[in-house]
């Protein structure tokens, strides 16, 4: 494909996108903004939560990351299988039950103030680091593929990427979000699916065969139980699935947010219930994908690995113009669908955690605010990426924005942790800063553990710091509630 022809079918797929948010909502009120109004099909919420889920990292860097770890990250799937039981039956209830917009506003209620400002800023921080960690990749690719020919800068591309995000969301939030993400995750499925395919088809492989020459490969191994210290060991996998899953999407705002849209709990709890049946399928979908794009790039002598495998082979024509189509439309997908949420939410959370403006201003000026909110994060967004240009290295994305996670979302997961499972109160003032102070100690234990006792925390560097905070609690806790 040219790069004017991905351009066309770049500007023609955000013209759909604009074009729903317009039909979604037309006034543009914080009601349907924050909440889309608690008027959303859960089937809806679910399936868009895929995409959103996924992002642009999974659909890049999960199949490139297969020549190197084979299936392991499937033992983190499988972990996020009892996260997900975790939110639907103790975090989705308390939030209902509160009825919250903000699920940190449960923090002041149960802590204080300190504590609330505390993790709404933990979240703002991980939320742009992540955000920013999935759309560096695609603005990565897309320069590659188009701007780079047209002599554009890549922090024009960058603009460029987040103007078209914030052109379809500004006036509507999440209730143009839950639509367009339902749109988005269609298109990533569909690319990934004739992927499979196509490629399968390319090595002779169809029905029985594909299950058998999947099964037989050395890089579909997906247990891991010979070493403890290794990252890769099952167990540490396992419990670190779990609790990504309930800090990176209980825990977090951006994707409770599309939760709390629904009409009511039992509807909100089918939505997890069936998010987490096709997520866990459509996760091991792109693990196939990585050992087939594998295969067939070591038969033919392409040398291309991580993240730039399915990029190169889908772009090269190796399987005709339709994949490459379909994988512009599949990345650009998955990339904003979670971007888009992620927009949304950060605005939420700083203009109802951190400004408090449902209570400083009238409807009027809350709208005007949250405006000025929507594009300073967009701003934000921007200069993020850029940097991100100057200091990321070429190991795959999706394994650096786990263990940044650890840091960000241990904290958290301290916080929540101790107030849903403890009856202690806290001295409020001091909360910041034992959340502060964790992940300094968390990467000093981390890093000494791999020196001396060449012990490997790896993603379980999030189970680390959300203790850290959890015994920080307990040490300036006070009588009880």
């Amino acid at each position: 494909m040219q790069p004017l022809h991905i351009l066309l079918l770049i500007v023609g797929y955000f013209l759909v996108l604009i074009f729903v948010s317009f039909l979604t909502n037309r006034d543009g009120s914080n009601a349907d903004f924050f909440k889309a109004g608690k008027q959303s099909p859960w089937y809806l919420v679910a399936f868009g939560m895929i995409g959103a889920s996924l992002s642009g990292v999974t659909f890049i860097s999960v199949p490139g990351w297969v020549e190197a770890s084979k299936f392991s990250y499937f033992q983190v799937v499988l972990g996020y299988i009892v996260g997900y039981a975790v939110i639907g039956t103790v975090l989705l209830p308390l939030y209902y039950r509160l009825n919250l917009t903000s699920i940190y506003t449960y923090l002041e209620g149960r802590f204080g103030k300190a504590s609330y400002k505390t993790g709404a800023s933990f979240f703002l921080l991980s939320r742009v680091v992540g955000a920013s960690f999935r759309l560096y990749l695609v603005a990565v690719v897309l320069q590659s593929l188009i701007f780079d020919d047209m002599n554009i800068p890549f922090w024009i591309t960058v603009t460029i990427t987040i103007l078209l995000i914030w052109l379809y969301t500004f006036k509507s939030g999440i209730k143009t979000i839950v639509w367009t993400d339902t749109l988005q995750t269609l298109f990533m499925l569909v690319a990934v699916g004739v992927s499979v395919y196509y490629v399968s088809t390319d090595l002779g492989l169809s029905g029985s065969n594909l299950f058998n020459f999947i099964a037989d490969s050395d890089m579909s191994q997906i247990f891991f139980f010979d070493d403890w210290k290794s990252s890769d060991y099952f167990v540490k996998q396992f419990i670190s699935g779990a609790f990504i899953a309930i800090v990176m999407t209980g825990l977090d705002q951006d994707m409770m947010q599309k939760n709390l849209t629904c009409r009511n709990l039992k509807d909100a709890q089918k939505n997890m219930f069936w998010f987490t049946i096709v997520l866990t399928i459509v996760n091991f979908v792109f693990l196939v994908l990585g050992l087939l794009l594998t295969v067939y790039a070591q038969k033919n002598g392409i040398d291309v690995h991580k993240d730039q495998l399915y990029p190169t082979l889908a772009m090269q024509n190796e399987f005709g113009v339709g994949i490459a189509v379909l994988f512009i439309l599949g990345l650009i997908a998955a990339a904003y669908s979670s971007a888009d949420s992620a927009l949304t939410a950060l605005t939420t959370s700083f203009s109802i955690d951190i400004l408090n403006i449902e209570k400083r201003y009238d409807e009027k000026k809350q709208v005007r605010v949250r405006k000025l909110i929507h594009i300073l994060f967009s701003l934000v967004l921007i200069l993020v990426i850029i940097i991100f240009k100057y200091v990321i290295a070429d190991d795959s994305v999706i394994a650096k924005l786990f263990v940044f996670a650890g840091y960000t979302y241990g904290p958290l997961l301290g916080l929540y942790a101790y107030g849903l499972f403890t009856k202690w109160n806290v001295k409020d003032k001091l909360v910041p800063v034992v959340a502060i102070l964790t992940p300094f100690l968390g990467y000093a234990i981390s890093a000494l553990s791999a020196e001396y006792l060449n012990f490997e925390f790896g993603f379980f560097i999030l189970i680390l710091n959300g203790a850290i905070t959890f015994f920080g609690l307990v040490l300036i806790r006070t009588q009880k509630n």
